[in-house]
């Protein structure tokens, strides 16, 4: 939690001087970037890390079990890097705009290599996030000065993404090192053999990953394909507002996961999500009452229109928290794993139809909260429906 906090945080201080800097449309080409980049993130954890978080859990205290399990998965993503390296060479040399923005794309790409090189889903299932939080406090600290020093108009927006890419790839580093030198895990490829039960075992959260970073990722695509760049920023801003309640709520339930997943208790599931849903139902009536204050301050009069946006994404909140329990605590325990994968796919289903149909009869940028608002109560209608009907809590 103090993790989320940290990294929330960080953005939220250094947003105004960023958007006043590199200018609303440089910002916007920013983020544009970054969500190329995280489609190829997802295809390289390729859903991993749930199962992986699980064993680790269960055999933390076997060295010989911990490194079979950390050999595979660094394997396994190197080899989906290797993949999404093709795929993106491929892509910038077919599609106009991804040409247009050519460096900027290249930049944020090299990033996601960190995302092979830093296994915080280790840590979690060893219960030792606080290295992982000193390492993102590290980082974090080590980029300020550069950004502020270096950072002085819009032309400089592939300057910002470089010390964004290099500063986690550092810290990736850092815990790649951790892990073999303070926790003596031997690291080493391991055969196919080895890692095609893995896929078996990961494709259910891959696909359910899958389904939901195409749905959030393909925002920031849609918008500055369909609208301008000004507009990828705004719907920026009013996701940081509806993001740092969301990540730092939806962190409890990776924070409860290891110590529940041994000893599963419907009651004490029950009186989560409950306390989720009038947890996450305080933060939308809270957005919608300062939201607008917070918006004025961090973008300015000119990004106004984030603030309906912001009310519309804080239903996500909800969706987060109590999904995100089901999904812990009811599904992964009834290994019942096809149901999260199935909510994900209506979940973007139904964003897409509602999105591409409102855009076609009405060009708002309101359209994308709206779409985005009914696919969130639509995941938790779809958890409750197969819950109850197969009685798993």
């Amino acid at each position: 939690t103090a993790l989320q906090i940290l990294n929330s945080f960080f953005y939220l201080l250094i947003y105004p001087f960023l958007i006043r800097t590199l200018g609303v449309d440089s910002f916007g080409i920013y983020v544009f970037a970054m969500s190329i980049s995280a489609y190829f993130t997802f295809l390289i954890n390729f859903g991993f890390d749930m199962p992986a978080t699980k064993v680790v859990a269960e055999n933390f205290s076997n060295m010989v079990k911990l490194s079979e399990v950390l050999s595979i998965i660094y394997t396994a993503k190197t080899y989906l890097f290797f993949l999404a390296s093709v795929v993106f060479l491929i892509l910038i040399n077919i599609i106009p705009i991804f040409q247009k923005y050519l460096i900027t794309l290249i930049i944020g790409f090299v990033s996601i290599y960190s995302n092979v090189l830093f296994p915080q889903w280790f840590f979690q299932g060893i219960q030792n996030m606080k290295l992982v939080t000193a390492i993102q406090i590290l980082t974090k600290i080590c980029s300020l000065p550069l950004i502020f020093i270096f950072i002085r108009d819009s032309s400089d927006v592939n300057v910002y993404i470089s010390i964004v890419s290099i500063t986690t790839m550092i810290g990736a580093i850092l815990a790649f090192l951790l892990v073999k030198f303070k926790y003596k895990i031997v690291i080493r490829f391991s055969g196919s053999q080895d890692i095609r039960p893995w896929f078996k075992e990961a494709q259910p959260f891959f696909y359910s990953t899958l389904a939901g970073s195409i749905k959030e990722y393909s925002i920031p695509i849609i918008l500055g394909s369909f609208f301008g760049m000004r507009e990828v920023a705004i719907y920026d801003l009013a996701n940081k507002i509806v993001i740092v309640p969301r990540t730092l709520l939806s962190s409890v339930n990776a924070a409860i996961f290891p110590k529940l997943i041994t000893n599963i208790n419907n009651i004490v599931v029950k009186k989560i999500i409950i306390a989720e849903l009038f947890v996450s139902l305080l933060i939308v009536i809270l957005i919608a009452i300062f939201g607008n204050t917070v918006i004025n301050i961090m973008g300015g009069r000119e990004m106004h229109e984030a603030y309906y946006l912001s009310v519309l994404l804080s239903f996500t909140v909800i969706s987060w928290l109590v999904v995100g329990a089901f999904i812990n605590f009811v599904f992964i325990p009834n290994n019942k794993n096809q149901f999260i994968a199935k909510n994900q796919i209506l979940a973007m289903s139904s964003f897409f139809i509602i999105c591409f149909s409102g855009i076609f009869v009405k060009k708002d940028l309101l359209i994308i909260g709206i779409s985005v608002a009914f696919s969130a109560m639509l995941e938790i209608l779809y958890c409750l429906y197969v819950t109850k009907k197969n009685r798993l809590l």
